[in-house]
């Protein structure tokens, strides 16, 4: 059964669409990349997923023990969060209030969630750092960090890697590739690096003119694909 199921969706704002008529499954441990061009409605979708905004029309559904408040949001970042005057341990537990409940407090299970959390993404000796101190680098992975507190199952990236340099972003697209491949965690992002989602992806989702939604291997032998391998110089597996 699929994790996640978009059936004859169409999503926007305003009761304007900005896509439609999108049908697409992703099951546990894929890792799907949604590439397009600006205003394609790549944000849009992934906010209608999160329940963030109503679909215009068609459904979303989970499954395979996915409930929607266990997907992992990391969205783009705004100037004003990137200046937040909070720890990081405090940014990151704020990811377990999802299982708080009516509790004002965090308990000694959520306290460790956040310290294997940071632990993973190799933050530990930030935590009593001043978020906004940080690097543009090290903010992000202190915000997956703090995604990982709400999920252990799937995750939702909205362009992570936006405006770090060349050696950061390596970085950080090991630590989230060792996320789906070691921890089985489902990885959906969002992103224009095409060259990372020919590389990282097992799914690709092509939003534009037309819309393609397969396999990297089918991906490549689409017309979208083959005019990137094109642009590329041939095919980058």
């Amino acid at each position: 059964m699929a994790q996640l199921t978009c059936q004859n969706l169409c999503v926007g704002y305003d009761g304007k669409s900005v896509l439609q008529d999108l049908n697409f499954e992703v099951f546990a441990g894929d890792y799907l990349y949604i590439v397009g061009e600006n205003g394609s409605g790549k944000s849009t979708l992934m906010k209608t997923i999160l329940g963030l905004q109503p679909p215009i029309s068609g459904r979303i559904l989970t499954g395979d023990g996915l409930r929607k408040n266990e997907i992992g949001y990391l969205p783009q970042q705004t100037v004003v969060q990137k200046d937040f005057p909070a720890s990081v341990r405090e940014i990151v537990l704020s990811g377990c209030q999802g299982r708080c409940g009516s509790r004002s407090f965090y308990n000694k299970e959520e306290k460790q969630l956040a310290e294997a959390a940071m632990d993973k993404m190799q933050i530990t000796q930030l935590a009593k750092r001043c978020y906004r101190e940080l690097s543009g680098g090290q903010q992000q992975r202190v915000l997956l960090a703090r995604a990982l507190c709400a999920t252990q199952k799937m995750l939702l990236l909205d362009e992570p890697v936006s405006g770090l340099d060349p050696k950061v972003t390596a970085e950080l697209y090991a630590l989230i590739e060792k996320l789906n491949r070691e921890d089985g965690i489902t990885v959906i992002m969002i992103s224009h690096d095409m060259a990372a989602a020919v590389k990282f992806a097992s799914h690709i989702l092509h939003i534009g003119d037309t819309v393609f939604f397969g396999t990297k291997a089918a991906y490549l032998q689409s017309p979208q694909g083959r005019l990137f391998a094109a642009e590329k110089g041939g095919e980058d597996q």
